[in-house]
C-alpha cells in the first residue's frame, strides 16, 4: 500500500477512536463499528436512550480543504440513513428514533478538536 493511503487510513482510524471516546463520554452506548453492507459503511452505530445514532467520522489534520463536516453533503446524509434502517433490520433493533450525526476531527500541531453536529439529517 503507498504510504500516503497508510497514512490517511491510520488517521481515519484514530479519528473513529477519538469519536468513540467523545460519545462514550457523553453517555452514548457504542453497539457497533465500520458496519458494512452492498450500500455502504456506518462508521459508529450508538444508542442514546431509545435513540439509534449513526455517527458518520470525518478526520483531518489541516483545514487546507475545508472543514471536515463540509465533506458530508445532503447526499451522503440520506444514505447513511437508509444503512441505519439497514442496520437496524439486521440486528433486529427496534428505535423510537433514528438520527444521523457527523463527528469531525481536526488533529492539528498535537491537539485535537472534536465537533459533534447532532440531527445532521433535517
Amino acid at each position: 500500500m503507498h504510504r500516503w493511503a497508510q497514512y490517511r487510513r491510520a488517521t481515519g482510524r484514530r479519528g473513529e477512536q477519538w469519536a468513540v471516546d467523545h460519545l462514550e463520554r457523553s453517555g452514548m452506548r457504542v453497539v457497533d463499528r465500520n458496519w458494512r453492507n452492498h450500500a455502504g459503511e456506518l462508521d459508529i452505530v450508538a444508542r442514546e436512550g431509545p435513540v439509534l445514532v449513526v455517527a458518520e467520522v470525518k478526520t483531518r489534520t489541516s483545514v487546507d480543504h475545508g472543514h471536515p463536516a463540509e465533506a458530508v453533503d445532503i447526499a451522503k446524509r440520506r444514505r447513511l440513513h437508509a444503512l441505519a434502517r439497514a442496520w437496524a433490520r439486521q440486528h433486529r433493533v427496534r428505535a423510537a428514533r433514528i438520527r444521523v450525526d457527523v463527528i469531525a476531527i481536526l488533529a492539528i500541531g498535537g491537539r485535537v478538536f472534536v465537533s459533534h453536529e447532532r440531527g445532521v439529517d433535517r
